[in-house]
């Protein structure tokens, strides 16, 4: 099987109210794909939150504003150093500064994550396939650091239409060895190959993965936050 992902061209600025299934089937057209059985659809989840009102504006001094909307939007602080924090949110990921972001947000804003991420990817997956009638899962993306590593990746923090996780505990390695504990975090892996041709300065904030072999099943973002009890570094 071959793996080809195609970014989502020509989507304009995402504002509130706008359809944003719309907009991606639109996108679909100009870069000449048809939509298939067993493609992944990923959106950034800036123009997700952008189209929901998840959009702040930074009243007076814009450090200052910032800095207090991140700790609004915080459920736990786990670490602080100077400006940066890292955050626990109502979601349950932990991510800098509560996923609060000003990059690709007008002047004097800041974009929050959305609500509910699943839901806004089953919404968009609902209308895709009543429009279409092709049902292909949804992932919501965003941009997390990582503990120990250096750089940046995209991770899913909404999904519909697929499970999170491929659980291969109790099947066997090449060697015949059984498998205790392995899971492989597909939604975060297809998340990542989409920001290849995404980018994070061109304006392309959706793009269909094709060939990938997902885990079926109704997944939640939340199903990739390892719980409190297994986390030994924190």
């Amino acid at each position: 099987m071959i793996l080809t992902i195609h970014p989502l061209l020509g989507i304009p600025e995402v504002h509130l109210h706008d359809h944003l299934p719309r907009l991606l089937l639109d996108a679909l057209v100009r870069t000449g794909v048809t939509l298939l059985v067993g493609d992944v659809l990923v959106v950034t989840h800036k123009v997700v939150s952008k189209a929901e009102g998840a959009v702040r504006i930074l009243e007076g001094d814009d450090e200052q504003a910032y800095r207090a909307l991140v700790l609004e939007e915080a459920a736990e602080v786990i670490r602080r150093r100077g400006d940066l924090v890292i955050a626990k949110t109502r979601h349950g990921f932990i991510c800098a500064n509560a996923g609060v972001d000003r990059s690709n947000a007008a002047p004097g804003t800041a974009v929050l994550l959305p609500r509910d991420p699943d839901a806004s990817a089953h919404g968009i997956r609902m209308a895709i396939r009543a429009e279409t009638g092709v049902d292909v899962p949804v992932i919501i993306s965003d941009t997390f650091g990582r503990p120990w590593r250096r750089g940046l990746t995209d991770v899913a923090i909404g999904i519909s239409g697929m499970a999170a996780i491929l659980d291969l505990k109790g099947t066997s390695d090449a060697a015949g060895r059984e498998l205790h504990v392995t899971e492989v975090a597909v939604a975060d892996e297809i998340a990542a190959a989409a920001d290849l041709v995404m980018g994070k300065a061109t304006s392309t904030p959706a793009a269909l993965v094709r060939g990938v072999e997902y885990p079926k099943g109704e997944g939640r973002a939340v199903d990739l936050v390892r719980p409190a009890e297994e986390d030994l570094f924190r």
